[in-house]
């Protein structure tokens, strides 16, 4: 976080409790305000993704609904209500500032399969090329389930990797991420640095602070290891703080920073889509020796190291890479069937100068380098 730099690519998340009234409405004047201080970033010269929630809020009232709904027909159908209505506030907004704002619906689905993820990432790259201000949702109207980001939070973290973000900001109706839950313990302290998400970190993250929103402490807190781990400078704060994110882009709000990993860590988009969005569809289990050239020598698989192959795949999908402790070790992508592979593993390799590459291991994401959440 360099107050000094010219230009930085920052994606901000705002959480729906942040721009609804306590009556589930849209708040014009939490709208004026999160698009005054996005505009101020554009004017100086930076380049803004807005991951935005507020749909399901905004269109329930209007739905006829006294509450926000539970059952899924009815947070879809107040979805397609307060969807128009949250993006024609926007819109108005920023054009009256001079600035074109855009709609951009994605599901999950749209990150697992790769060609779906570079489109999104392409499309999103003209639109900041051109100035634009890409307003990103999950597509609630129509998402199962199971296809479900869960909330905007590890969405944001994923818009921030796929655009190759200098940094990216959480807002919500937390000041932050506190040593306890702070409406339990009074002595909670604010953490305004954090160097790393401990074990004691993740379980002092509390529940969802509104009753309007659905991500809490632990989905920012999943969201920030994502953003860590691609080596995105990321920030959770109060949306309510004057100018916070003005101040959260120049390094002085208040709030928690988190700094990113060693820059020797460094994911390239394809990684990053290995790590955080595809779906294995399969298992190699490898024996020791394979396991330690490919962690500590940063060597290849060989069929030589393989010890079992479970699943059904095709050449080019992700799988699962374990050891014979049933320990997780990373995953990648394969150069092999399933059939190609068990062909392999009975002829073995011993004697052969040239064995081939069951995996690459420039297409490997190991847990000791990234905190995988496929």
């Amino acid at each position: 976080m360099t107050p000094d730099k010219s230009k930085q690519r920052v994606v901000i998340k705002i959480g729906s409790s942040s721009l609804t009234s306590r009556h589930g409405e849209i708040s014009l004047k939490k709208l004026e305000k999160l698009v005054d201080e996005v505009v101020y970033l554009k004017d100086l010269g930076h380049e803004v993704v807005l991951v935005s929630s507020g749909a399901v809020a905004a269109g329930y009232r209007k739905l006829g609904c006294l509450k926000r709904p539970s059952s899924l027909p009815e947070k879809q159908a107040a979805a397609s209500i307060g969807q128009g209505l949250l993006m024609e506030s926007y819109s108005k907004l920023f054009l009256s500032h001079g600035y074109v704002a855009s709609q951009i619906l994605i599901t999950r689905s749209d990150f697992l399969d790769e060609d779906r993820y570079k489109n999104v990432r392409n499309t999103l790259n003209v639109l900041l090329e051109r100035g634009i201000i890409p307003i990103v949702n999950e597509n609630d109207t129509v998402t199962v389930d199971r296809l479900k980001f869960g909330d905007n939070d590890t969405l944001s973290a994923k818009v921030a990797g796929l655009v190759d973000s200098d940094q990216l900001v959480i807002l919500s109706d937390i000041d932050g991420l506190y040593s306890a839950d702070p409406t339990k313990h009074a002595h909670a302290k604010l953490l305004e640095h954090v160097d790393e998400i401990t074990p004691e970190i993740e379980a002092a993250a509390g529940g969802s602070g509104s009753a309007v929103g659905t991500g809490g402490m632990k989905s920012k807190i999943e969201a920030v290891k994502i953003a860590m781990a691609s080596n995105i400078a990321t920030f959770l704060g109060n949306a309510s703080t004057e100018n916070i994110v003005v101040d959260a882009v120049s390094g002085k709000a208040k709030g928690s920073y988190f700094k990113t990993e060693t820059p020797s860590i460094n994911l390239n988009q394809k990684k990053k889509w290995i790590a955080f969005n595809s779906r294995p569809e399969g298992e190699i289990i490898i024996d020791h020796l394979a396991k330690k050239r490919m962690i500590e020598n940063k060597q290849s698989l060989l069929p030589s190291g393989i010890y079992q192959v479970d699943g059904q795949f095709e050449k080019g999908a992700v799988i699962r890479i374990i050891d014979t402790y049933g320990n997780e070790i990373g995953c990648g992508v394969v150069n092999f069937s399933t059939e190609e592979l068990e062909q392999l593993t009975k002829q073995g390799s011993d004697g052969t100068s040239n064995p081939p590459s069951v995996m690459d291991i420039n297409l490997f994401v190991c847990h000791s380098d990234v905190p995988i959440t496929v």
